[in-house]
C-alpha cells in the first residue's frame, strides 16, 4: 500500500524525517540513517528481499543507504536516486533553536511573531504554503520525494530499475558520496544492472532575490578549496624589523584573494562569485611576545570549466602580488624608522612563493624521499585533525624542513574538492528536459528554466561527466592529503561516468535561519514530474538505442 504520495502525507514524512537533528558529525546523522532503513523495511518489496535494503560503514562510524527496486520489465536499465541527510547546523536560530527541527511548530510560532519578520519572510507566511525548519529545503524534502518514487517503484510504476542512494556528510566533505562510489561498483555487479543516469533533487536556488523562476539543472558547479601558507620569520616584539609576521603577509593576501574579479567565470547566463575566505588564523597556540611564525588563510573558489592550469595560474599571480606588497610594505615602514633610529639598518627581505609539489620537491632533493615518507607517515599515524587543519600540517612540517627559504608563501588545495560537471550537451538528457518542460506547461502552467548549474555544490560532482579539459590529478598532484589518509578516487569516478540530472523541490533561504520549503509545487506538482523524468530517463536510456 502506498502512503507517500499526497501532500499531507509527504508533508509528514518529511517532518518525521526532519525531526532527527542530523548536523553533519552529529551521532542523529547516524540516527536517521537507521529510520529511514527502518521504514523502508516495514514495506513488503523489503521484507521479500531483504538484500535490496542496506546500510554502508564508512570509516568513522556513519553510514550510508542504498535501497533497490528492480522494475516491472526486469531491464538492466537503472536510474540512481541521490540525496543527502545531513544538515547544516542550527546556532543561527536563536531563541528558536528548540524548534529548528519542528517545522509545524517552528511555522506556527514565526507566524506569531510575523510583524517582527522580513517583509519577504512575512508574505510566505501569510500564504500559508511553507513550512519552515533546518534541513525542509536543503534537502531532506529531497530525500522524502525519492522515498515517494521508491514506493511508485514498487508498486510497478516503473519499467526500469531505481536505486536510492541517500548520503551522510554532504554539507562538509562528501565523505559519504566518496565511500558510495565502490558500493555503486559493486552493487551494479551484485544486480547486474547498467546505470542510465542519476537524478538528484536538490533544491533549486534563485538567482536573486525575488526570482520566479523554477529550475532544473544539467550540472553542478565546480569547487576547489585553495590554501596559502604564510611562513615567516619570527622575533621578538621589541625588534618587529628582525623578522615578517605572517599576518601582515595574509593581510595582503586577503586583499588579492576576497571578492577578486579574475576568478569570476561567465558562460551565456551562468556565472559564479567570486572567491570569499573561509579560514584565516596564525598558527600560534599560545600568547607570547614572540610573533607568529605562520598563518594560514583558505578561500572558497568556484568554477565552471575553467583548467586547473588556468586557475593556478590566477592563484600564484594572487601570491606573488601578496608578497611583493609585504615587501614594498616592510620596506617602506623600515625607511621611516631608519630615519627616527640612526644605527638601523633593515635587512633585506625578500618574500617566496611555492605550489606544494614544489616545495616537496625541494624538501625531497635536500633530505631524500625515504626521510620525507617517513615523517608524513609519522604525522597521518597520529591524526587527530580534521581534513583542513590536518593539510595545513602536512605543509608545515615540509616548510619547517626548508626554513632557510622562508618567508614564504606556499598555495596548496584541500578537500572537499567538487569537479565541475555537466550532462547540458548529452542528446539523451536534452531529449529528457523537453519533455518535462513541455509537460510540466501542459500539466501545471508553469515554465521550466533549465540552468547548467546548480551552484548549491553537489554529489552530482562525483558521477557526472567532468567539464573541465584538465586531469584531476593536475590538482590532487598539489594536495598534501592526497595518498597521505586520503584518495580522491579520479579512477573510480570514472568508472562511474554517467549523465547527470537535478530536479527539486522550491524553497528559500539555505543555510539560514529562515529555510523554508514551498509545499504545493514541491508536494502536489513535483511528485508527477519527478514520475514522469524517471521514466523519460528510462525508456530513452542510450543502453537502449
Amino acid at each position: 500500500m502506498k502512503k507517500w504520495q499526497t501532500k499531507e502525507q509527504l508533508t509528514d514524512l518529511l517532518c518525521s524525517i526532519v525531526q532527527y537533528q542530523s548536523v553533519t558529525g552529529s551521532t542523529a546523522e547516524i540516527a536517521v540513517a537507521e529510520y529511514i532503513h527502518h521504514i523502508l523495511s516495514q514495506k513488503e518489496y523489503f521484507q521479500q528481499h531483504t538484500s535490496h535494503l542496506n546500510l554502508h560503514p564508512l570509516e568513522d562510524g556513519r553510514r550510508l543507504l542504498t535501497a533497490f527496486v528492480r522494475g516491472k520489465q526486469q531491464n538492466k536499465e537503472t536510474v540512481i536516486l541521490l540525496s543527502h541527510f545531513d544538515v547544516v547546523g542550527i546556532e543561527d536560530y536563536g531563541s528558536l533553536r528548540n524548534l529548528a527541527f519542528h517545522p509545524k511548530e517552528l511555522t506556527e510560532e514565526l507566524y506569531q511573531a510575523k510583524e517582527q519578520l522580513p517583509d519577504h519572510v512575512k508574505k510566505d507566511l501569510e500564504k500559508g504554503e511553507w513550512l519552515f525548519g533546518r534541513g525542509t529545503m536543503d534537502m531532506k524534502a529531497g530525500l522524502t520525494l525519492h522515498l515517494s518514487m521508491l514506493e511508485r517503484a514498487i508498486a510497478g510504476e516503473f519499467e526500469g530499475n531505481l536505486l536510492l542512494l541517500s548520503v551522510p556528510d554532504e554539507e562538509v566533505n562528501s565523505s559519504g558520496m566518496l565511500t558510495a562510489l565502490p558500493v555503486l561498483n559493486q552493487l551494479r555487479e551484485n544486480h547486474d544492472i547498467e546505470y542510465s543516469a542519476c537524478l538528484n533533487s536538490e533544491p533549486m536556488f534563485s538567482k536573486y532575490p525575488g526570482d520566479p523562476d523554477h529550475y532544473i539543472y544539467t550540472g553542478s558547479i565546480g569547487k576547489v578549496l585553495p590554501g596559502f601558507y604564510c611562513y615567516g620569520k619570527e622575533s621578538h616584539v621589541g625588534e618587529p624589523f628582525a623578522g615578517i609576521n605572517p599576518n601582515l603577509m595574509i593581510s595582503f593576501l586577503s586583499q588579492q584573494m576576497e571578492l577578486n574579479e579574475a576568478f569570476i567565470e561567465q558562460l551565456d547566463d551562468e556565472i559564479t562569485p567570486p572567491p570569499v575566505s573561509l579560514m584565516q588564523r596564525d598558527l600560534k597556540a599560545e600568547y607570547s611576545v614572540q610573533t607568529p611564525q605562520a598563518a594560514i588563510t583558505m578561500y572558497n573558489v568556484l568554477y565552471l570549466k575553467q583548467s586547473f592550469k588556468e586557475l593556478n595560474r590566477k592563484l600564484l599571480e594572487s601570491a606573488n602580488q601578496a608578497a611583493k606588497q609585504t615587501e614594498a610594505f616592510v620596506k617602506h615602514k623600515a625607511e621611516h624608522f631608519s630615519s627616527v633610529a640612526k644605527d638601523f639598518t633593515m635587512p633585506a627581505s625578500k618574500v617566496n612563493v611555492f605550489m606544494y609539489e614544489e616545495l616537496y620537491q625541494e624538501a625531497v632533493a635536500r633530505f631524500g624521499q625515504e626521510e620525507i615518507t617517513r615523517r608524513q607517515n609519522l604525522l597521518v599515524n597520529n591524526r587527530e585533525q580534521g581534513d583542513r587543519d590536518f593539510s595545513t600540517l602536512l605543509v608545515q612540517e615540509l616548510a619547517g624542513m626548508c626554513k632557510d627559504l622562508a618567508p614564504m608563501i606556499v598555495l596548496f588545495y584541500s578537500p572537499p574538492f567538487y569537479p565541475a560537471v555537466s550532462s547540458h550537451y548529452d542528446p539523451y538528457i536534452q531529449h529528457v528536459i523537453e519533455d518535462i518542460k513541455h509537460y510540466t506547461n501542459q500539466n501545471f502552467n508553469i515554465e521550466l528554466v533549465n540552468a547548467e548549474f546548480f551552484t548549491g555544490l553537489s554529489d552530482l560532482s562525483f558521477v557526472g561527466p567532468v567539464t573541465s579539459s584538465s586531469r584531476i590529478n593536475q590538482l590532487t598532484t598539489n594536495m598534501p592529503l592526497q595518498h597521505n589518509g586520503f584518495d580522491f578516487p579520479e579512477d573510480i569516478m570514472e568508472q562511474l561516468t554517467m549523465p547527470i540530472l537535478n530536479i527539486g523541490p522550491l524553497g528559500k533561504d539555505p543555510h539560514q535561519w529562515t529555510e523554508r520549503l514551498e509545499l504545493n509545487y514541491s508536494f502536489t506538482y513535483l511528485p508527477d514530474i519527478l514520475a514522469r523524468s524517471i521514466n523519460q530517463l528510462l525508456t530513452g536510456s542510450p543502453k537502449r538505442q
